[in-house]
């Protein structure tokens, strides 16, 4: 069981080189890498893994909640650079590629999905909040439509993902996630 203590300078080094060379690993779609590989990737000791993760799928869920926890800072970060209508279309787009990734983990995370983890709903909710922001300020700045949750466009857009089995999915996906952008803008309360 890790320690709630905060980790030394050292330690953190080695947890997030373990986590860089996971992610690598099953991006790349070497997704049956063995604990000694990503550990001798991450250039340090097997045992250095296990200290930071006790097994190969605690692992795996630290690297896609990590995924899952970078995408979804990306929001506040878009409104303070964009009006929110566009802030909104970037972030779906995001979401896309987000499914690109996933696709690359989607056999690790298998060993995830016969457990009672909590990793898919945590991260679900996680993209519907983030939604759900983009929309209140879109709607607030009457450029978006006020009758769509944040839930709601995220189950539009795993649709739209679920394609990914398909080869040459992305570029298709992101035509039908604008035209999906463009029924958001759709009936929004213009501004005087």
């Amino acid at each position: 069981m890790p320690s709630s203590r905060p980790l030394r300078a050292d330690a953190r080094r080695n947890r997030e080189a373990l986590l860089a060379a996971a992610r690598d690993a099953f991006l790349g779609g070497d997704t049956d890498t063995h604990v000694e590989a990503i550990a001798r990737r991450a250039g340090v000791a097997v045992g250095t893994l296990y200290r930071h993760f006790e097994t190969r799928e605690a692992l795996i869920e630290e690297v896609y909640r990590k995924e899952v926890d970078e995408l979804c800072t990306a929001p506040a970060q878009l409104l303070e650079q964009h009006d929110p209508h566009e802030a909104l279309r970037r972030f779906l787009l995001l979401l896309v590629d987000h499914a690109a990734v996933g696709k690359g983990m989607a056999v690790a995370l298998e060993s995830i999905m016969a457990t009672s983890s909590p990793l898919f709903d945590n991260a679900r909710t996680q993209m519907a909040n983030a939604l759900t922001l983009l929309l209140d300020a879109g709607a607030k700045a009457g450029t978006i439509r006020d009758d769509v949750t944040g839930p709601t466009l995220l189950r539009a857009l795993g649709g739209i993902c679920a394609m990914h089995v398909t080869e040459g999915w992305q570029d298709e996906a992101r035509q039908i996630t604008t035209v999906l952008y463009d029924g958001l803008r759709f009936g929004a309360p213009r501004t005087a």
